[in-house]
């Protein structure tokens, strides 16, 4: 298939904002400053790649308006170059098609229901009572439980596994190796064993929901698991049993989440972040990178906690010390004041 060239002035009436510079540029892919050739689209938002900006070989530039005469190549002007580059490479850089149907090899239990419109791949199973609805894709090997739900134009990507009553809304990406439904970690003590606690939730996904490679998200102990719409959650990533994420939550890679914390709505939880089970997040905070949290947030703000390993009780001193250290200051920089007054001996 022939790759489709768009012109500026294609994609400004469709996407918005104003050429400076020859409209009639046409782009075909989208690439970075330093790699782009003549037709390649790229952006600048950062003002720590002006030297690149220079430099660029790039066709056509996204600028926000700040930067509109940074250049002299032919540029879009836009409020928010970034999202707008996004929006480009989607459709510069569309997904490949995929046919409908269910591919040979497949194995779907008679008393699933799959929309003539939905894609199943080569050695899927699909167990009975799921349900696949139109333009859904299924990808090779992906394994569905009994009473399965896979939204419209949701997409799942090769071996994912979706355990039993999963349900997925639509538009959903779900990547390669991810686990949905798995039984969450609970166990009652009994004399020096553990018994295990069956867990009979399930996990719901709302609309638009982007899960990442090797994502495990178990299933409620007693009520479900819920992930609202919107939410975006990078490569492995643990989210325990009874959880809940608030629509439009950002998740970076290899945070934990533990069992029955109720993350907010737009929050951003950083890579590596820790979260304690039985909390709550309030909308809109932001843990930065590495920080563990270990009560309720009730009041949004941004949250960082990265302290070094130490000997436990050398660590629980200081720690303590740590939370009075500001306190500590205020009183200093008082006596200091005081003596520089010639108030105090």
């Amino acid at each position: 298939m022939a790759q489709r060239r768009y012109t500026l002035g294609e994609l400004v009436e469709r996407f918005g904002g104003r050429v400076i510079g020859d409209a009639a540029v046409a782009v075909t892919r989208v690439a970075t400053l330093a790699a782009a050739g003549p037709e390649a689209i790229s952006f600048f938002h950062r003002a720590d790649y002006a030297a690149q900006l220079k430099s660029t070989r790039a066709g056509a530039v996204i600028v926000g308006a700040a930067h509109a005469e940074a250049t002299a190549a032919p540029r879009i002007v836009t409020d928010n170059p970034y999202l707008y580059f996004a929006r480009v490479a989607g459709l510069l850089h569309p997904p490949a098609p995929v046919s409908p149907g269910i591919a040979a090899g497949a194995v779907v239990d008679p008393a699933a229901r799959i929309d003539p419109d939905a894609s199943i791949g080569a050695l899927a199973v699909v167990a009975a009572g799921s349900v696949v609805h139109a333009g859904a894709i299924i990808g090779p090997g992906c394994v569905l439980g009994r009473g399965v739900v896979v939204g419209e134009a949701t997409r799942l990507f090769p071996r994912v596994v979706l355990y039993d009553g999963t349900v997925l809304g639509r538009r959903c990406i779900i990547h390669s190796g991810a686990v949905l439904g798995s039984d969450g970690f609970g166990f009652a003590p009994d004399g020096g064993r553990w018994e295990k606690i069956p867990q009979i939730g399930t996990v719901v996904v709302g609309d638009d929901v982007e899960i990442g490679a090797n994502v495990t998200v178990d299933r409620g102990a007693i009520d479900d698991t819920v992930i609202e719409d919107g939410v975006k959650i990078d490569n492995q990533v643990q989210i325990a049993h009874n959880c809940r994420i608030g629509a439009h939550t950002v998740i970076a890679g290899c945070a934990g989440i533990a069992g029955s914390t109720a993350i907010g709505r737009h929050c951003v939880i950083g890579g590596a972040a820790n979260l304690a089970g039985h909390i709550t997040i309030a909308d809109g905070t932001i843990i930065a990178g590495g920080t563990s949290i270990t009560r309720s947030i009730r009041k949004a703000d941004t949250y960082v906690g990265v302290f070094p390993f130490d000997r436990r009780a050398d660590w629980l001193r200081n720690s303590a010390h740590l939370r009075s250290l500001d306190d500590l200051a205020k009183r200093v920089a008082g006596v200091e004041r005081k003596i520089r007054d010639g108030g105090g001996d």
